[in-house]
């Protein structure tokens, strides 16, 4: 068995990189980065605004192609899917959390936490779905939709959506970076919190050195390197 699909492995990159074409010529986003993450670790990603972060993040999760370099996801080798296939890795496997919430405006909270189990065919989504909502302390407001509530509470249902489906890794990035000061920690403590009850495997973008802290691991970006 290789280091890519040993079980403790859930995560792992071999020389990525990512260019992108500008007015200037061709732009290195990342330059050769290899990592191993093992399943149940919290780890932040963390560098300078354009280090790379968020780029790292979308190879991570097969939202992104890389220009070379392989990246696996539970053993499945994200670099020799299609889009479909990275979709099916993706539904299987990861959760979600973003900096804009990306809540669909259309469906209540409820419905939000729903989709996920729903499109997976879960029987019980409903049950489940409310289940996570109560964990996340918006039980009363489940039949609420995404303009009723703050911007703190949004995010608490895109945590509960994230965390519904029990993925083998969740991907946050810049998760308290729409949220005031105080709302923002409260959101932080959920997760960890959340995370902790479920033993997720925890991938966080952020530029805050003490949310980073919390993690057990630091990965710094600089000039898309690992330093």
């Amino acid at each position: 068995m290789t280091a890519a699909t040993a079980p403790s492995i859930v995560l792992k990159t071999e020389s990525l990189s990512k260019q992108v074409s500008s007015p200037d010529g061709t732009l290195t986003i990342l330059d050769g980065v290899s990592i191993e993450v093992a399943a149940g670790e919290t780890v932040a990603i963390i560098g300078a605004s354009g280090a790379g972060k968020s780029t790292l993040l979308a190879l991570l999760a097969g939202l992104d192609e890389p220009t070379s370099g392989h990246t696996w996801l539970r053993g499945s080798d994200l670099t020799r899917l299609d889009e479909d296939g990275r979709a099916a890795v993706r539904a299987k496997h990861v959760g979600f959390v973003f900096q804009s919430f990306h809540l669909l405006p259309s469906l209540t909270a409820l419905e939000n936490v729903m989709l996920p189990l729903e499109l997976a065919g879960t029987a019980n989504a409903k049950a489940l779905a409310l289940e996570v909502i109560g964990r996340v302390g918006l039980g009363p407001r489940s039949s609420h939709y995404p303009r009723q509530l703050s911007g703190g509470e949004q995010q608490r249902v895109a945590i509960a959506r994230a965390f519904v489906t029990h993925p083998a890794v969740l991907f946050a990035d810049e998760p308290t970076g729409n949220l005031d000061a105080t709302t923002g920690a409260k959101i932080i403590e959920l997760l960890f919190e959340l995370n902790r009850g479920s033993q997720t495997t925890l991938v966080l973008v952020t530029h805050d050195q003490a949310i980073a802290e919390r993690c057990g691991r630091i990965i710094r970006l600089d000039a898309g390197r690992v330093v």
